[in-house]
């Protein structure tokens, strides 16, 4: 009987032993269709939550880069000058294949879209690129659900921001430049290179990679005594990877005639801080601990202090671990490309970021959600050089996402709620649409200030005057009562570029100033002079030039 039931039971360990065997093959088997469903879900489902709760379009920043790509297709001027020389033009030109329909415009899943698209890619990536390091199964999916279900990369990947797509090209460029390190392989050196191209079309972090890449490929080659080879490599790489800056470069010298009007422009990042440091608010300029402490807590902020900690200790691991080649170790340092970048760019005081602890307030600190992908990556590596430490890491991990998730700890979403990233444009968009929509004529507004307040309104792009609409612009800021119904502007702040043109115009005498409020007033044509006014589209313009006492032909 005895000998019986100890056949039975290893008869029975042995069938179990089999069974999770069998079902460990399906799923590396199947590892790929398993990956892309658990990122599909998660980023399909967090999208619906955050749409259906309205914090899809918190951010200012995201309704403006809908209405960017909107206007290309719908407004007084529509076409590709649109797309202007604010932001770079990728993620606007992607958004055209979808931002014509109303719903995908105004739901924002235009831009939505592809950064789910990219949540989802660089999951993937973050997996093989783990694998292609040789680490195990284990760190490889440590690794990979580290970067998913990160509460703030998940709440911006359901949005129309522009940091996932960046995340995505940036890291597939580093991908295949390990994979490049790897095998020698001139097809992965161009893939490489096509990445790293695609994200300088999206923010001026890929220009960073883009040099710092280069300089790796160079130094990957150098180091084996080829400098001919170093020097053809060099040229390969960063013809194809800086096509994408050329063609900005040529783009402003087309439409702007001034091949650097992004930088020079009045709507540029550095006539912004400009201003800010005028105003005496860009604390981190030319003062280096504090640009490294500022990025430093908006990298923990999007991760936490535990997971910056642990990823701190498995770089060190892998740059100082002798069995791993030089030529993976210059490529994987790419990921630290964003660090680098953002220290520099405060430092320098070409960007400008606030965390609650040190300024009191919030502003661009999803900046921090940069380093994430390579936060992942080093916990894969440190959990597959210390196993013993896996069981500690997953239970400290679900207790601190537990507190995060019961807390609503998402820095990035505090940011488009109470930073200066959001400011409340509801009370002027509902007044418009409740007091403008259903009336004919147009709105007088500056985009560079009121975005926002366009998109909210619900209404057409083709009724509003802005920079962007060429005579429409220079004849409305000239005899505004002639042209425009309502005047939105931020008044006495000459940063308004509505206000700064007409705050010596008489014509403004024309109009009440029907609200104030906190982020713009409102002003209305006086009942008096609506007759005067042009309502319909103008084809020809030539009956206006020279004539600034003209008569509105109906």
């Amino acid at each position: 009987m005895f000998d019986f039931n100890l056949r039975k039971l290893t008869l029975s360990l042995y069938i179990k032993e089999d069974l999770i065997s069998n079902i460990l093959n399906y799923l590396k088997i199947h590892i790929k269709l398993i990956l892309f469903l658990m990122l599909t879900l998660a980023s399909v489902g967090i999208y619906i939550f955050y749409l259906q709760n309205g914090y899809g379009l918190a951010y200012n920043d995201a309704r403006s880069h809908l209405d960017i790509g909107r206007r290309v297709v719908e407004s007084l001027k529509p076409g590709f000058a649109q797309l202007g020389s604010v932001w770079l033009p990728l993620p606007h030109f992607l958004m055209l294949f979808t931002v014509w329909n109303d719903f995908m415009w105004h739901s924002g899943l235009s831009g939505a879209l592809q950064s789910m698209i990219s949540y989802i890619a660089t999951g993937f990536l973050i997996f093989y690129f783990l694998r292609k390091l040789n680490v195990g199964w284990f760190g490889s999916l440590a690794g990979l659900l580290v970067f998913s279900l990160n509460l703030n990369v998940l709440y911006i990947q359901s949005t129309a921001m522009t940091e996932l797509l960046l995340m995505a090209t940036m890291f597939a460029g580093v991908y295949e430049l390990l994979r490049w390190s790897m095998t020698d392989n001139i097809y992965n050196l161009v893939k490489s290179a096509f990445w790293v191209m695609l994200s300088t079309l999206i923010r001026y972090d890929g220009w960073f990679l883009f040099g710092f890449a280069a300089f790796l490929v160079f130094l990957q080659v150098i180091r084996k005594g080829n400098f001919k080879k170093a020097e053809g490599s060099l040229v390969m790489y960063a013809t194809l990877a800086g096509f994408g800056i050329f063609l900005w470069l040529f783009w402003n010298q087309m439409i702007f005639k001034d091949v650097f009007y992004f930088i020079t422009g009045p709507y540029s990042a550095a006539t912004q801080q400009s201003q800010l440091e005028a105003a005496g608010v860009l604390p981190t300029k030319h003062k280096l601990w504090m640009a490294i402490v500022t990025y430093f807590y908006a990298v923990v902020y999007n991760s936490s202090f535990f997971l910056v900690v642990i990823a701190l200790f498995g770089c060190i691991l892998f740059f100082i671990d002798k069995k791993i080649g030089i030529g993976k170790k210059l490529a994987v340092s790419a990921l630290l490309a964003p660090l680098f970048f953002n220290i520099l760019a405060l430092f320098l005081g070409h960007s400008v970021l606030y965390v609650q602890n040190l300024n009191g307030s919030w502003f661009n600190v999803r900046y921090g959600l940069m380093m994430v992908p390579a936060i992942a990556v080093f916990i894969g590596y440190f959990l597959h050089k210390f196993p013993s430490t896996r069981l500690l890491f997953v239970g400290l991990y679900l207790l601190i996402s537990f507190f995060s998730v019961t807390n609503h700890d998402i820095v990035t979403l505090d940011d488009a709620l109470v930073g200066a990233s959001g400011k409340n444009v509801k009370e002027v968009s509902g007044w418009l649409r409740e007091n403008a929509g259903t009336k004919k004529g147009y709105v007088l507004i500056s985009v560079a200030s009121h975005d926002a307040i366009i998109f909210s309104s619900g209404m057409e792009m083709s009724r509003f005057i802005h920079e962007g609409t060429g005579e429409y612009w220079k004849y409305s800021v000239k005899n505004p009562s002639k042209w425009a119904r309502w005047i939105i502007m931020r008044t006495n702040d000459n940063n308004d570029m509505t206000f700064r043109r007409l705050k010596n115009n008489p014509e403004i005498d024309n109009y009440n100033l029907v609200h104030k409020y906190p982020f713009a007033d409102i002003y209305e044509l006086k009942p008096q002079f609506v007759d005067q006014l042009q309502f319909d589209k103008v084809e020809d313009f030539s009956l206006y030039e020279g004539n600034e006492n003209y008569s509105v032909v109906k």
